[in-house]
């Protein structure tokens, strides 16, 4: 206790740089910097200060509306969440064997979902880190800048990211939170014309990929070792792999490694993740932060997304992405790569991996195919899905009852220690964060007793009364 009020002492002394909101990233967060009075960084937080609570409010629903309601978790990556839930839920219905026309058609939306979702992030959100420098005007350091200077690069983004969000639409009855999957199956049949026209663009698509991956490529290698050791550092990297180790995005084995590229557990199946992955709560974020059980918590937190997929994956089943993936695996001579920097070539590797099984499935006869609905029988009351979201591995467990009712520090200390802070400079760790396109609506959870302020004010907006309630339920 000495210690901790001591810290806490030292903590008040300290100067407080604050970055909010964090800018160009899915979500509300904020960073907390400390510095002692020679710049030099002492602290870093990342809070993850928006609430969502989807945990709670979904008790008490039928489990078939799950999958519907779940996905309103994000506006960028619904898809991710709908696909997940409909996983869990066919489990609870005993139809997880789905008919190949469903399977294909719930791939086809979620490759149509990573494709639509990296060219987002990479195009809008991070490109003008890339184009302009990080440290560049403020005012040109956004994609109406991207626009202005670079206007291929821009167009070719926005026309990427509507062609996923079409073949979104085209299953799914709209581009955001529409429905698709059901239990045992989906409840539309892709229609002949729409797959006629997306047939007509995937060329062009495949062609736009291959030079978004160029793009990415040539940014990381272009300015060495700098690239290299902007935000790095040797972690765990955990994502789904297919049993013959290949890239799976949908539905394979859990696989982990460690910093140095060595096994920690393979083909592991999604319905025993507890075994293997634990979560504890920090008081400063609604963020749970989950590590390997065996390794505990200061050892075992791990990375997920494109990078760890990459990393994880022996090969990737598309000749073009596969191609890729060996030329961002030479750059390094290490084992597994650990540039924060190097998420954008991994990223844009999976888009053009997208962009290649699209056009597999199109041209695949049972994806034009109306038997949608495998037939089964109840038999658990509980459902778990997991499924490669665009961020990474995203885990949905449900329980029902009888009644079917239901890297940020390293950049700090690095970038910014000793200097006068700026903004260009804060700039920096917003960077990091980008760099891993993270979806901090979807990293918020409700754990426990929710912290909770309100304020009564008078007509003229005077403080009348003020009530705290604590995240331990202690009220002030």
């Amino acid at each position: 206790m000495a210690t901790e009020t001591a810290s806490a002492a030292y903590r008040e002394q300290l100067k407080r740089y604050v970055i909010e909101p964090v800018t160009r990233v899915e979500g509300h967060g904020k960073i907390t910097l400390l510095a002692d009075d020679d710049n030099n960084i002492r602290e870093v937080r990342l809070h993850i200060v928006e609430f969502r609570g989807f945990e709670r409010f979904i008790q008490g629903r039928p489990y078939w509306d799950v999958p519907v309601v779940v996905q309103r978790l994000c506006g960028i990556c619904p898809v991710s969440h709908h696909l997940a839930a409909g996983k869990a839920i066919d489990r609870i219905v005993g139809a997880e064997r789905l008919t190949p026309t469903a399977k294909k058609l719930r791939r086809l939306v979620h490759f149509g979902q990573i494709l639509q979702s990296h060219a987002l992030h990479f195009f809008h959100l991070s490109s003008p880190d890339l184009l302009f420098g990080f440290e560049s005007d403020v005012r040109q350091r956004n994609i109406f800048g991207v626009i202005e200077a670079h206007p291929d690069i821009a167009l070719q983004g926005v026309k990427l990211r509507k062609y996923g969000q079409e073949i979104i639409r085209a299953i799914c009855g709209k581009r955001i939170h529409g429905t698709g999957a059901i239990p045992g199956g989906m409840n539309k049949a892709l229609a002949k014309d729409e797959r006629k026209k997306f047939l007509e663009d995937i060329d062009q698509i495949i062609d736009w990929s291959i030079a978004a991956v160029k793009l990415s490529r040539d940014f990381f290698t272009g300015n060495q070792p700098f690239n290299d050791t902007f935000g790095s550092m040797p972690t765990n990297y955990l994502s789904l792999v297919r049993p013959d180790g290949a890239l799976e995005l949908y539905d394979g084995k859990l696989r982990a490694r460690d910093k140095r590229g060595e096994i920690i557990f393979d083909q592991v199946s999604d319905q025993v993740y507890q075994r293997y992955i634990r979560e504890e709560v920090r008081n400063w974020s609604y963020m749970k932060f989950p590590y390997i059980t065996e390794m505990g918590p200061d050892a075992g937190w791990y990375r997920v997304g494109p990078l760890a997929r990459v990393n994880n994956c022996d090969y990737i089943d598309s000749p073009l992405a596969e191609a890729e993936r060996l030329r961002f695996k030479a750059h390094s001579d290490e084992p597994v790569v650990h540039a924060a920097l190097s998420y954008h070539w991994a990223r844009m590797i999976e888009l053009l991996h997208c962009a290649e099984k699209i056009k597999e499935l199109l041209n695949d006869p049972e994806i034009l195919g109306t038997d949608l609905i495998a037939e089964g029988e109840r038999r658990s009351n509980t459902g778990i899905g997991v499924i490669e979201a665009t961020r990474g591995t995203l885990f949905h467990h449900y329980e029902i009852d009888d009644n079917d009712l239901i890297s940020i520090r390293r950049v700090a200390e690095d970038q910014l220690s000793g200097r006068e802070i700026t903004e260009p400079l804060l700039n920096n760790i917003e960077v990091a964060i980008r760099a891993y396109d993270p979806c901090l609506s979807c990293a918020t959870h409700a754990v426990g007793k929710m912290p909770l302020i309100v304020e009564l004010r008078d007509a003229q907006g005077e403080l009348v009364h003020r009530l705290q309630k604590d995240s331990n339920g202690s009220i002030s």
